[in-house]
């Protein structure tokens, strides 16, 4: 057989020659569009569940969060299983499909089932999707550092503001990138250390401190004045601009005397609590994760987000 097909071959030349060019431009066709990746997509076709609460107990969370929220899960077709993890403050819940199953059909069915998931779950608790990513898209890491030798180098804190209202919004907007996860420093609040002793003084409660900052804390919306052919808009403006704003909230009036927060309480800026930090070569750093789109190519994304991060 080997000698027939060598002889048809020799005969055939021209179509041999031809059938070579075919194949070689096909080959160098693939050459370039074909997907390059260090460590091949092999994950499970998942969605991830977030969900939030401050200050809770591990218990509280799996009872009153990660339950409800798995039976209810359980109804979408295509669900293999339901794998969760219940934290401090926080749920995760992995949601397993089958793999014949659509990748985006399967978020759109469990946003369909989020979206009423708030009448059995505490208020405040509002479940978010994960990225449209699967467990090994996480493609690149950064870090944001001073200059060497600089003569005013910026805090952790600064650097983690330009990282969160920056950095991470222009590599977002890169093709193929699905999110831009912000770690590492502190990220700069508002915080008001109130002293108990002082809301017993004034016969203050505590909630009713919490909740004037929070009805002082807003814009309102009205209608508009009409002055002949014009027409002038009615709002007003409550938003906190600076600390200042903040201690000068009153809270009650006792005695035909207000009393404000700085009476209170003190007011300042500072750091969040976190439970994680990034370290680089030992040192206390602040850096983002990149994270690529479900069936993006690895190379283009990354070749954007170094191109974008030449341009930052």
């Amino acid at each position: 057989m080997i000698q027939n097909l060598i002889e048809l071959s020799i005969r055939r030349r021209a179509i041999v020659v031809f059938g070579f060019i075919i194949i070689a431009l096909l080959s160098l066709f693939s050459l370039k569009t074909a997907r390059i990746d260090a460590i091949p997509d092999i994950g499970e076709n998942q969605q991830i569940v977030f969900s939030e609460w401050a200050g809770r107990s591990p218990k509280d969370i799996e009872e009153q969060v990660t339950y409800p929220l798995s039976v209810m899960l359980q109804g979408i077709p295509g669900v293999k299983n339901i794998r969760a993890t219940s934290a401090f403050g926080f749920s995760i819940i992995y949601v397993i499909f089958k793999d014949e199953i659509d990748f985006y059909w399967s978020r759109s069915r469990v946003l369909e089932k989020l979206s009423t998931a708030s009448s059995e779950l505490p208020p405040g608790v509002t479940p978010k999707m994960g990225p449209d990513a699967t467990g090994l898209g996480q493609v690149f890491w950064y870090t944001l550092e001073n200059e060497k030798d600089s003569l005013h180098p910026k805090s952790l804190a600064e650097l983690r503001s330009l990282q969160d209202f920056y950095v991470r919004y222009l590599l977002q907007g890169v093709e193929g990138v699905s999110e831009v996860a912000s770690i590492g420093g502190f990220v700069k609040e508002y915080q008001i250390d109130v002293d108990p002793n002082k809301l017993f003084a004034y016969d203050v409660h505590f909630s009713t401190l919490i909740q004037s900052i929070q009805n002082s804390n807003i814009d309102v919306g009205a209608e508009v004045v009409e002055d002949g052919d014009r027409e002038f808009i009615v709002r007003g403006k409550g938003f906190f601009k600076s600390i200042t704003d903040i201690e000068n909230v009153v809270v009650a009036v006792k005695n035909q005397t207000p009393i404000r927060v700085k009476d209170l309480a003190s007011v300042h800026l500072g750091a969040g609590f976190r439970r994680g930090a990034l370290d680089k070569n030992g040192r206390e750093s602040v850096g983002g994760v990149v994270t690529m789109r479900f069936g993006e190519n690895p190379k283009e994304v990354i070749d954007n987000v170094k191109k974008r991060l030449e341009v930052v």
